[in-house]
């Protein structure tokens, strides 16, 4: 696998040649350079996506569940395979550090695929026992042709969060990558199609906003599953409910990282940077809001600093790189004028701030990991969702305070606590207002256990089995054993 000059959509198990004419470009972050050419898909395109899925739909869903997780498991030893050239891919595409890629991206969308492959056989109905005389069941069936929308900063990760369940599921797929980030998509799809699934179960088209709306808008699409922002969230959910669309929704956030005087204070600050420099802070759950007890602040707040400016920025194929570049010049002005903001709004700005620069730097889109302290709540740095580099230090003085504070947002996708005292982590969870909480540790997403929002910060669950409920549906069927009761004459 090499980067492809021209980066296709993919239908019916073969690439596939847009009938739109039309090309944008696929560019690197940490350069600035064309690096592709990706065909813009058209409306005719789109229907013979769909339709693709849509006659593979019979077949795919008339095997075993054991004979489709068979498939995923092979799909998942093929990436693992090529882990390496397609982490390449992704850091080529989005700007994040190799050695994050390496470990992190390709593995989990692996992972998925065995998760749901292993469990695709144990997907089934239950018997209801109505007395001598009748008995029940519901069958769980697959519900169509879905379609995923992903994101820019795990792009072959969603991929595989998406496909996994509802393939398992017995669903056939249309995925829509970013079109900031369309490579590795197709990597997925030519594992499934080596690893045995039929020509039409999962297909990619490539394209802009527009070729998404198309997807969302089809009348034969069953369920959609967005990961993205809350205001294409709300496009998104709007469209769908036209022909009332299941959706699936993981959305921003602006999350609390809570740290208690009590903490272990080098694994809260360990987590504190990966809740806000992993991917350059390109993350939807990271925990920019840092709370930290008054009387610990201060040595929390040296000791970050500490840390932090240990920090390399540089080319993200480095394996020596932490942090590398965002996704574009128009998003790293945006983080940008977030950190003039938080200036003009009266935070302390404890470290970076700025445009990196240097060699190798210039042409790329890098910022340096910000801190700001002495922070206020109703700050736009605090308030709103800024997804790079760049912390707020908060203090506060009591559990009641602190819980309500984090509590005081539109969003509520992710949440931590840090304290050695469990009584007190469990008593804070169970109040928090987020559908994803981590005690004494942060960011962390085992496939097993299911992934979302609460409020603003999106609809439905995924990965864990709590994802099977949003890719299936269930039929329930009664049996009659003795003669119909009737008050009718007869």
């Amino acid at each position: 696998m090499v980067q492809p000059r021209i980066i296709r959509s993919y239908i019916n198990g073969a690439d596939y040649t847009a009938t739109s004419g039309e090309v944008f470009a696929d560019i690197n972050p940490a350069t600035g350079e064309t690096i592709a050419e990706v065909e813009q898909a058209s409306a005719a395109d789109v229907e013979i996506a769909v339709a693709a899925a849509k006659a593979a739909f019979k077949e795919w869903s008339g095997m075993t569940g054991a004979q489709r997780g068979r498939i995923l498991r092979k799909a998942a030893d093929i990436l693992r395979a090529n882990n390496d050239e397609i982490a390449r891919l992704e850091v080529l595409d989005t700007g994040k550090p190799i050695s994050e890629a390496l470990v992190v991206d390709v593995a989990s969308g692996a992972d998925c695929l065995e998760y749901f492959g292993g469990i695709a056989a144990a997907i089934h109905g239950e018997h209801v026992d109505l007395g001598g005389q009748a008995f029940a069941y519901t069958r769980r069936e697959a519900l169509g042709v879905c379609v995923g929308i992903g994101a820019w900063n795990y792009p072959v990760q969603i991929a595989c969060w998406k496909a996994a369940p509802a393939l398992a599921c017995g669903n056939t797929m249309v995925f829509k990558p970013s079109e900031m980030t369309p490579a590795t998509a197709i990597c997925l799809a030519e594992a499934l199609t080596e690893a045995g699934a039929p020509p039409g179960v999962f297909n990619v088209i490539q394209g802009d906003r527009r070729a998404g709306q198309m997807l969302v808008r089809h009348p034969d699409v069953a369920k959609v599953s967005l990961t993205g922002e809350v205001g294409t969230g709300r496009i998104i959910m709007g469209d769908a409910a036209r022909t009332l669309k299941h959706v699936t929704m993981e959305l921003g956030g602006k999350s609390p990282l809570i740290v208690f005087a009590d903490a272990d204070i080098e694994n809260a600050v360990s987590a504190t940077l990966n809740a806000n420099f992993y991917t350059q802070g390109e993350i939807c759950s990271n925990g920019t809001r840092v709370f930290v007890e008054k009387s610990i602040s201060a040595a929390f707040q040296k000791r970050l600093a500490e840390r932090t400016a240990k920090l390399k920025i540089g080319d993200p194929l480095d394996p020596e790189t932490h942090v590398g570049a965002l996704i574009s010049e128009g998003h790293m002005h945006k983080v940008l004028g977030y950190i003039e903001k938080g200036k003009a709004e009266g935070a302390t700005l404890v470290c970076g701030g700025n445009r990196a620069s240097g060699a190798g730097l210039d042409a790329g889109y890098f910022v340096e990991p910000t801190i700001f302290a002495a922070c206020r709540d109703d700050m736009s740095i605090v308030a709103e969702e800024i997804f790079g580099p760049v912390l707020s230090l908060l203090e506060f003085e009591s559990e009641e305070e602190v819980v309500a504070r984090a509590n005081d947002t539109e969003f509520g996708l992710a949440a931590g606590v840090f304290t050695r005292d469990l009584a007190r982590a469990h008593r804070v969870v169970a109040k928090l207002e987020a559908g994803t909480c981590w005690i004494n540790n942060y960011n962390i997403t085992p496939i097993e256990v299911p992934f979302g929002g609460v409020k603003q910060s999106g609809i439905g669950r995924e990965n864990g089995l709590a994802a099977i409920n949003h890719y299936s549906q269930l039929k329930s069927v009664y049996v009659e054993l003795g003669d119909v009761a009737t008050g009718y004459p007869l």
